[in-house]
């Protein structure tokens, strides 16, 4: 195994970080500033790359396959807890967990977490390849 072989986890670690701040920031920007359906869907949709990117880190050596699926199925569960009063509950004595948590069931967000993990999962293939010819090119 060759050094650039043994770093390549560690950069991609990296760039992951710096993308999902990037990703909790819009989030938040969204969750305070936007409105209605679309502001809604747009936020379910940053929360499930959120969600994607967080185990792509974890398991930055693993195929992308991995953490899409996991990320999938975490946004599933969720959804569907909040069927629950759990989470309702959960918020009223620490707020912040609605971040993570959310309120209430939308059968819509069943729809946007697959395809937005989906998008995520090609922007982050096609970005890795990119960078993959582009340190093969010999530099003169």
């Amino acid at each position: 195994m060759t050094a650039r072989t043994r770093r390549s986890p560690a950069r991609r670690r990296i760039a992951l970080v710096a993308v999902a701040v990037a990703v909790l920031v819009a989030g938040l920007l969204v969750h305070r500033f936007g409105s209605g359906e679309i502001g809604d869907i747009a936020g379910d949709a940053l929360y499930a790359v959120l969600v994607y990117l967080l185990f792509a880190m974890l398991l930055a050596r693993s195929s992308r396959t991995l953490p899409a699926a996991l990320a999938i199925i975490f946004c599933t569960v969720i959804e569907f807890l909040q069927l629950t009063d759990l989470p309702r509950t959960w918020a009223l004595a620490f707020p912040p967990s609605a971040l993570v948590l959310g309120s209430s069931f939308a059968q819509r967000d069943l729809l946007v977490y697959p395809a937005s993990v989906l998008l995520a999962l090609i922007v982050d293939a096609a970005l890795s390849r990119g960078t993959r010819r582009q340190r093969a090119q010999p530099r003169g």
